[in-house]
């Protein structure tokens, strides 16, 4: 992702409707593995641009570290007081088998080799660690907002689903995000010229976030969405 984007994100990300669902998102997740008895422990955070994940992992418990490839996110990160490495998540420069817990939230989409960040994802996490994966889904939403945010691709099921797999994870649960609103994305997308990073009236974003929230609430995880999210572990 370019500095701009970054900056851009960092600016948004703590008022914007889809950050901070895609927050809540990860605040559930991390409450259901709580819930199984699995307890905080050493997590990383790869991709972290400003660290808003890694803040949630924090507050969660868990010891993160907050991964980044550009030095912008991760001078942001270190500027917020989060511990921060810089390196590229293909190559992660961290001993096997030592974390309880590894995010992944729009990361592997900027990757010509998703597959040796998936790899890596597996070789750092201890048997039994969790895998918190989230990617866009779907080629036919492809636009220029992808271009312009560096993109490479687009995820269905099954291509996510075996990129685990062939990594050696065991996959526990794949669903659809941000479905409400995919027509609506959709649409916008189709007549994007460049990256939908940006500041919104507060009665817009006030109108997204209370239909994005809606969806926690409503059957939808199976129905085509805008984002696909995966929990996978490493096996024992």
């Amino acid at each position: 992702m370019e500095a701009t984007e970054i900056h851009k994100l960092a600016a948004l990300e703590d008022t914007h409707w889809w950050y901070r669902e895609r927050r809540a998102l990860l605040a559930g997740a991390l409450r259901r593995l709580a819930a199984t008895g699995v307890r905080p422990e050493r997590a990383l955070d790869v991709g972290a641009a400003g660290g808003g994940n890694t803040r949630v992992l924090r507050a969660h418990g868990w010891r993160p570290v907050a991964l980044e490839y550009s030095a912008e996110g991760a001078g942001l990160a270190r500027d917020r007081g989060l511990h921060v490495i810089r390196a590229d998540a293909r190559q992660l420069p961290l001993r096997s088998a030592g974390l309880g817990l590894v995010v992944a939230f729009d990361i592997l989409e900027h990757l010509d080799e998703d597959h040796l960040a998936a790899a890596e994802i597996r070789r750092v996490l201890r048997p039994g660690g969790t895998a918190l994966i989230a990617v866009p889904a779907d080629l036919r939403l492809w636009s220029a907002h992808d271009v312009a945010v560096g993109h490479v691709r687009r995820y269905d099921r099954a291509g996510l689903r075996a990129l685990m797999e062939q990594a050696g994870l065991v996959v526990d649960e794949l669903w659809s995000w941000n479905v409400l609103l995919r027509p609506v994305a959709a649409w916008r997308r189709r007549r994007s010229t460049g990256s939908d990073l940006e500041h919104l009236r507060p009665v817009v974003n006030l109108g997204l976030r209370t239909v994005i929230t809606a969806e926690r609430y409503l059957p939808v995880k199976a129905l085509p969405g805008v984002s696909l999210v995966l929990r996978a572990h490493r096996p024992a």
